[in-house]
């Protein structure tokens, strides 16, 4: 009996799936808008959610824990979190992404478009 499994595996072990919610993440914030499968979008907008919350705050472990839980050693991504995306939701307390369901499509799944509000 397995007690408290309420994550999507999306057909991947742990470290591919921690990568690919990475990937996803990073695309997000850089594009502000990306397509996926509606099962991904589910999977990802709760991490986003988060990150942004911790952008709001502005402080260096803030900073360091969203550069850690992106992975990226570049920075690129995460200045732009703080300085451009965080700013517009400093007045909103959650929900600062959207899914918009595309339906079943010619590549046989259900796609959705995650992007923040405006």
């Amino acid at each position: 009996m397995i007690h408290g499994s309420n994550k999507r595996t999306l057909s991947r072990n742990r470290s591919q799936r921690t990568g690919l919610l990475r990937g996803l993440a990073v695309s997000l914030i850089r594009d502000e808008q990306i397509k996926t499968t509606l099962a991904k979008a589910k999977e990802l907008q709760p991490d986003i959610e988060k990150l942004v919350t911790h952008a709001k705050k502005d402080t260096v472990s803030a900073r360091r824990l969203v550069s850690s839980r992106l992975g990226e050693p570049m920075g690129v991504t995460v200045q732009k979190l703080f300085s451009e995306i965080a700013p517009r939701f400093k007045d909103r307390n959650g929900g600062y992404t959207r899914i918009v369901k595309l339906g079943h499509t010619s590549p046989g799944r259900d796609e959705a478009i995650i992007s923040f509000v405006e």
